[in-house]
Formats: structure tokens, C-alpha cells, sequence
């Protein structure tokens, strides 16, 4: 019986095991949140890792749509977590642009997946005409995106495949662009099946170091 315990907490510990978390909140970001009224999350740029094996089974241009697919998942999935927190009472005084309307703003200036990170955040909030703007990088090996997920797992057999991610999110504020709050973590193990699954797990120590969500 012990050792079937010591084999299932060994398993446990590596599903979740965690490389690295790297943290920076701004001294002043607690001030300027007090000011904040609207805040706009982009589509996080996403970078899919597949073994050469994988990519000589995809077609021209499927692994930038998976790509696409994934970093507006991470979006969707980002926005669905604030906003489970303003219904708790955890964001009083903050709205939360849709993501529907943030891209659509985006599509009007020309401005899309592909061009979004060559625009400063200050520009992108000007544009948006919110207060701050969460934006970062995500990379991953094992896509979490409905359609992705679908896709490649009756491609290449992706079902089962432990997965890795690497999220870099940062808040920066709307006016002059400057970084308030630096989020970079790894994880590695089982992450769960959606975004959303993977968000929670990211977030879950993270917002106590936020300024819109920690307590005060």
C-alpha cells in the first residue's frame, strides 16, 4: 500500500511540476490601478513547439492558424478569469473590454495577429481607449484551442501527451505604456483539457500579487 502511495505522489508531483516563475510588480501600480476604469486584453503572440515528426504532417499554413487560434483562446480564456472575479465582487470600480469588440477595434486600424506586437501598448490602448492593456507571449507543445486540439489529435495522436507551457503576461499602463506588473511562468504535467483549465492553474497564485485582485 506504501509504495503505491509513494508511486501516485510521484506522479502527482511531476503533473505538476513547476520550472520557473518570475514576478515584477511595479511600486506605483497599486496607485495607478486606483485610476483605472476599463482595462483590454489582446491575443497573446503563441508559439507552438512540434517535434519535426508533427510538422511534416501539417499543411502549408496550419501551424500559424494553430498558432492564431490558440493566442485568441488565451485572450478569451484571460478575459473569462477577470471576469468570474468582477462577479465575485473582486473588481469593484473595473469593466472589462470584450474581446469581441477589442479585435474588431484592432481590425478597424488594420491591425491583427500578425501586426498587433508591432504597435507600443500605449498606441494599442489609445486605439482600444481603455486605461491598461494585458498582453504577453504563451508558448506551448500541446495546444489547448477547441479547434487545435481537435485537429491535431486526430492528426497526429496529440490525445495523452504531457504538455508544457510558458506564459509571459504584462499590464501596462494606458497613457504612457509604462510596465506595471510582469507575470512569467512554466508549468509542465497535465494542465487540463482548455485554456481555461490552464489560466486557473497560471493565474492561481499570480492575482494575489495583482493590483486588481488582491486584497487589499
Amino acid at each position: 500500500m506504501k509504495s503505491i502511495l509513494s508511486l501516485f505522489f510521484a506522479f502527482f508531483i511531476m503533473s505538476f511540476s513547476q520550472a520557473q516563475t518570475n514576478l515584477y510588480e511595479n511600486p506605483d501600480f497599486d496607485e495607478i490601478a486606483k485610476n483605472h476604469k476599463i482595462i483590454a486584453i489582446v491575443p497573446f503572440k503563441t508559439q507552438v513547439v512540434l517535434r519535426p515528426r508533427q510538422l511534416k504532417k501539417l499543411g502549408e499554413g496550419d501551424l500559424e492558424k494553430m498558432e492564431r487560434s490558440e493566442g485568441e483562446s488565451i485572450q478569451t480564456a484571460m478575459y473569462s478569469w477577470f471576469l468570474k472575479r468582477k462577479k465575485r465582487g473582486k473588481l469593484e470600480n473595473l469593466d472589462l473590454q470584450d474581446p469581441k469588440r477589442t479585435n474588431a477595434l484592432l481590425k478597424k486600424q488594420d491591425i491583427d495577429y500578425d501586426n498587433l506586437y508591432e504597435y507600443t501598448s500605449d498606441e494599442i490602448a489609445q486605439i482600444l481607449e481603455v486605461d491598461a492593456v494585458i498582453m504577453g507571449d504563451y508558448e506551448t507543445n500541446k495546444p489547448m484551442s477547441e479547434g487545435a486540439s481537435v485537429a491535431l489529435g486526430l492528426l497526429i495522436g496529440f490525445w495523452g501527451t504531457t504538455n508544457s507551457a510558458t506564459i509571459n503576461m504584462s499590464v501596462h499602463n494606458g497613457t504612457d505604456g509604462v510596465l506595471l506588473w510582469n507575470y512569467n511562468k512554466k508549468v509542465r504535467g497535465s494542465l487540463g483539457s482548455s485554456p481555461e483549465d490552464l489560466i486557473n492553474i497560471l493565474m492561481r497564485k499570480a492575482s494575489r500579487r495583482l493590483s486588481y485582485t488582491k486584497k487589499s
